[in-house]
């Protein structure tokens, strides 16, 4: 039988399990800062007040809510348009090499590819040490650029 899946716009009811499959990918692939629960339910509670500073999808699947991404936009200079950061995209493992993520993708890069589209670009970031991800965000079409990201992290130190 076969699974019934989709993506969709996250609903506050959602809000608890994409808190808890957001700690599962820091404990898969940490940054460089912990992120606490609290940190994920402000980031929640921005999205849905102010819907132009990013979506953030769920997937569901069986009824079971299995996946998140965050989806957030932000305007290019360089590129004339706006931008589409993947910023997390989490696939829970039960249900991983299903196709899910590379779903989601596709129709991003379908949408994005549309002639009344806004956006002009898809971006990621991932871990030096993530061959995984690397690999199939590179199948993808996903290539590096010949920069490398710097960060300010203002606060204090883990």
């Amino acid at each position: 039988m076969r699974n019934i899946s989709t993506w969709r716009d996250a609903k506050p009811i959602d809000d608890e399990g994409i808190v808890d499959l957001c700690l599962a990918l820091y404990r898969e692939d940490p940054g460089e800062r912990p992120v606490d629960a609290g940190s994920i339910r402000r980031t929640l509670a921005a999205f849905r007040e102010r819907p132009a500073r990013g979506r953030v999808l769920a997937l569901e699947v069986d009824r079971r809510l299995c996946g998140y991404v965050f989806l957030v936009p932000y305007w290019s200079n360089e590129l004339g348009g706006e931008l589409c950061c993947i910023d997390e995209i989490y696939v829970s493992p039960g249900v991983r090499g299903q196709g899910y993520a590379r779903g989601l993708i596709e129709g991003l890069v379908r949408e994005a590819a549309a002639p009344t589209s806004a956006v002009v670009a898809l971006a990621l970031e991932v871990t030096p040490g993530n061959e995984r991800a690397r690999a199939f965000y590179e199948r993808l079409g996903f290539r590096g650029r010949n920069r490398s990201l710097r960060r300010f992290l203002s606060g204090p130190a883990p």
